[in-house]
């Protein structure tokens, strides 16, 4: 596979939007990023089960270098509950390792791409639908804390996505205040990627028939240059957030995912 300039305009075209939509609506670069990666590597001759896997592991690898810059402007206004990043750290490394070690490795691209539309097509409702979960309880003990940290590390791992889908509704209603949710979520993306990335390279590492520029099933090219410009479009995202109708937004957005998740549906039930 070459690395041509079309294919760096590509990728550079999807980080500069993904990181404006993350800082826009708040929401997991992995729904875009997936969809459109798998699309760039099947156009240059990479299979469809494949490309699936690997768009599913770059897009986790990103959250490792997007997740740096995020949680330090967080950290700086205090509102990461690192007590929480304690509890639950445990238990998404467990959680990573049992997905990107063992089941993302057995389990088929097809299989992976019908999940990741179940996914996608329950984030877009409830972004539709704006659903804030109601307050009602404390958050759990030390062993509740591993055991939510082990499903939100292996669903990450299954989807490409930073957990925050699971981990912020969690927070929320378990009375964590909901910067403080957000924020701890986004320090929490930092061991969900990192953990699930390690497992990614060494179960994809000695595959046949990947794409030049690999190391496992990670794509060097896409991981390079979608994290360098998300990163730059990610803080204008944020401030637009402040100025745009955001909620009217979300259902706009909400209506785009549907139509990736059927993409995703589609390249599953055909793969």
């Amino acid at each position: 596979m070459s690395f041509e300039l079309s294919l760096v305009v590509e990728l550079a075209l999807l980080g500069l939007v993904t990181g404006f939509l993350a800082g826009l609506l708040g929401i997991g670069g992995g729904m875009i990023m997936v969809p459109f990666v798998t699309a760039i590597l099947t156009g240059r001759g990479v299979s469809t089960p494949l490309a699936i896997k690997m768009a599913i592991a770059t897009s986790m690898a990103t959250i490792v270098f997007t997740s740096i810059s995020s949680v330090r402007a967080h950290h700086r206004r205090g509102a990461v509950r690192w007590d929480i990043v304690r509890g639950l750290a445990p238990g998404i490394v467990l959680g990573a390792a049992l997905a990107s070690l063992g089941v993302f490795a057995v389990l088929k691209g097809s299989s992976l791409a019908l999940l990741f539309a179940a996914f996608v097509g329950f984030s877009a409702t409830q972004m539709y639908l704006d659903r804030k979960p109601a307050p009602s309880q404390v958050l759990p003990g030390t062993a509740g804390l591993v055991g939510a940290g082990t499903l939100i590390g292996f669903l990450s791992g299954l989807v490409g996505a930073g957990g925050g889908f699971i981990s912020v509704p969690l927070m929320v209603w378990c009375n964590v205040a909901m910067h403080n949710a957000v924020a701890t979520s986004a320090a929490l993306g930092f061991p969900i990627a990192l953990a699930n990335v390690l497992g990614y390279v060494f179960s994809g590492y000695s595959l046949p028939d990947l794409p030049s520029y690999s190391l496992g099933y990670v794509w060097l090219p896409a991981l390079a240059v979608i994290a360098s410009c998300s990163v730059i479009t990610a803080p204008l995202g944020a401030a637009a957030a402040h100025r745009l109708p955001v909620k009217k937004l979300k259902r706009v957005f909400a209506l785009i995912l549907y139509t990736l998740a059927l993409y995703m549906g589609y390249r599953g039930l055909t793969a």
